[in-house]
């Protein structure tokens, strides 16, 4: 399945004039045969934590605005936005097919402490995961990517990718391409993170949106502009790997359950 991640800057806390902006990257990514097109985290505001900017629910502007754009360019899309939610907003990532459906939705489970997220937004609580030509994806947020545990029980699920929308600074670049290479390596999976570009009032963005393959092998890699990375995601390929390295045999959740109760006593 090719895939496009759409690494843009957007316009800081205008969401209608980047979603004229993201129209452009889907018309380029379908024009390229995309079955997939994928945004930043928050890519419609740009990632604050202290913004009171509103952005709506699952019908609200920028959902609305994917829908559309996703139905009229016939290619399924990943976006993410603050949901309006009580107490707190939740940072959501959301899945849309090429009918322009809604398939799946995913709250960011860890939040941002160092930058105060959490005083922001409430936690998600639960996974989520869709199919699209024959792919099993999951979601994942940014800071999710330093907690393995989460793509671990993706990876008991079956699922052959997890997309990973970010705001991902430029000063932690090295730990970027580490959780991303890591995460797909101890997986036997895809994992692509797609970043913000640029600067904005909270920070200076790597940009370096990268796929790395169930190898751990990065097969795409960004820039530091705005740019549409292509890729391809092949079922038959996490298959195979997870066939002539069968290291999910030799875990042992029991005894690693155990040894976590023994720590906590």
């Amino acid at each position: 399945m090719r895939c496009c991640s759409a690494q843009i800057s957007g316009v800081w806390e205008a969401p209608d004039e980047t979603l004229e902006q993201v129209e452009t990257c889907f018309f380029r990514a379908a024009r390229e045969g995309a079955a997939l097109i994928s945004f930043p985290e928050q890519f419609a505001t740009g990632w604050d934590p202290c913004s009171t900017k509103n952005t709506g629910g699952i019908s609200g502007t920028v959902v609305n605005g994917l829908r559309e754009l996703a139905k009229k360019h016939k290619i399924a899309v990943i976006g993410s936005f603050r949901e309006t939610c009580l107490p707190k907003p939740r940072n959501t990532a959301i899945a849309i097919d090429r009918n322009g459906t809604i398939l799946t939705t995913y709250a960011k489970i860890h939040l941002f402490t160092p930058g105060r997220e959490d005083q922001a937004f409430s936690p998600g609580t639960g996974l989520a995961t869709f199919a699209l030509e024959g792919v099993q994806i999951g979601l994942a947020i940014c800071y999710d990517l330093r907690f393995p545990e989460i793509f671990r029980l993706y990876r008991q699920r079956g699922v052959h990718a997890v997309i990973v929308p970010a705001a991902w600074p430029k000063s932690r670049l090295k730990h970027w391409e580490l959780f991303i290479q890591s995460r797909a390596a101890e997986n036997q999976m895809y994992i692509a993170g797609v970043n913000t570009s640029g600067t904005n009032p909270v920070d200076q963005y790597a940009g370096a949106s990268m796929t790395a393959d169930p190898h751990g092998t990065i097969i795409a890699r960004a820039g530091t502009e705005q740019e549409l990375l292509y890729y391809e995601i092949d079922p038959l390929i996490v298959e195979q790997a997870r066939r002539d390295f069968p290291v999910e045999n030799d875990r042992k959740d029991e005894l690693y359950r155990s040894l976590g109760e023994n720590a906590r006593t």
